[in-house]
């Protein structure tokens, strides 16, 4: 897994980045209550906006971690916004990317630089 310091979470396989957004992200939003998904076949550049979460006490930009290409959207969030408090490989994420520029995966965050860049925020 890789982090974001906007609290985007990835897992990558096969040159495809699994998106959503941290459990940290999830607590800070509150009650979830509506998410913007991305069109499949949108391409994206890092940092640009991939989907928004609605809560019940604010609006959050879900930015692109990585450069690419969505190719699936969770359309089941739609429905089930709750999912996205799941962990990424149990349906807690937003769409995967088709990866265009994999030397963008060096600015990513490993899981300790991601909880040292939490402490900080505290």
């Amino acid at each position: 897994m890789k982090f974001t310091k906007d609290h985007e979470i990835v897992s990558i396989e096969n040159g495809v980045a699994l998106v959503g957004i941290t459990s940290y992200a999830v607590k800070e939003l509150g009650d979830l209550v509506y998410i913007e998904l991305p069109e499949v076949g949108k391409k994206l550049k890092k940092q640009e906006v991939l989907a928004v979460v609605e809560s019940v006490k604010a609006a959050a930009e879900v930015y692109a971690p990585l450069s690419g290409e969505v190719v699936e959207i969770n359309s089941n969030l739609s429905s089930d916004i709750e999912q996205l408090k799941q962990p990424l490989d149990n349906g807690g994420w937003i769409a995967k990317l088709r990866l265009s520029d994999d030397k963008e995966l060096a600015a990513l965050l490993d899981q300790a630089a991601y909880d040292d860049f939490l402490k900080g925020l505290s």
